[in-house]
């Protein structure tokens, strides 16, 4: 039978306690990750990032509140990522459909619910949604001279930089799985994947890795 945590009464000591037995969705293949990775490609994950839904339309006094809470605009096309402080980024999905993604160590709370709940709160009675999503995905970075080259093998888009440059992000699908495929660096490529399929993208990644090995 496993082991039962109690939790303390303190916050900050109950906080450290769930912080200390989480486990993200590809945790137990961050060796395999690693053995796999080279000069010419690697792959990693980076667990625990904040991710909020949005729903708000743009130019509209749902959309102002969202964007004077973020403290960063809304993107208005398509690709398009804007950045806020800490480290926040607003990623497009749909024309009123947004992911709000910042590190884990901007929030207090362990499932960020209170930065939802500020969202939310600016929203208000006004059309549209705020969800805290960040257990819902992980996010796996896939980075070297052979990233691309190893995305083309599953993924529909063109990723050349003339049409995927530095700093856009797409909701599509690599291999049979929905992603959303984010490119931070001229190099560096972010996956942002349901915890479901996590797994499975590892090892879909480690397969078109092999051959730069």
């Amino acid at each position: 039978m496993a082991d039962v945590l109690t939790l303390a009464s303190d916050p900050t000591t109950r906080r450290a306690q769930v912080l200390a037995h989480r486990r993200s969705p590809a945790h137990h293949l961050h060796e395999e990750m690693t053995a796999g990775s080279g000069d010419a490609v690697a792959l990693r994950e980076v667990p625990f990032l904040t991710q909020v839904a949005l729903r708000a339309e743009p130019g509209t006094p749902g959309g102002d509140a969202v964007e004077a809470a973020l403290g960063a605009a809304l993107p208005r096309r398509v690709g398009e990522v804007t950045a806020g402080a800490g480290g926040l980024a607003v990623l497009w999905l749909a024309p009123d459909e947004f992911l709000a993604v910042a590190p884990d160590e901007a929030e207090s709370g362990v499932l960020t619910t209170e930065y939802a709940g500020r969202l939310a709160a600016a929203l208000g009675e006004r059309p549209g949604q705020v969800v805290d999503l960040s257990a819902n995905r992980t996010t796996l970075e896939l980075s070297g001279p052979a990233a691309r080259s190893v995305l083309d093998k599953g993924c529909r888009l063109d990723l050349h930089p003339r049409v995927f440059p530095v700093g856009a992000a797409v909701a599509t699908q690599l291999g049979a799985t929905p992603v959303i495929l984010w490119r931070t660096a001229e190099q560096t490529w972010r996956v942002l994947v349901r915890a479901s399929f996590a797994t499975h993208t590892v090892r879909w990644l480690l397969d078109g890795m092999r051959e730069y090995a």
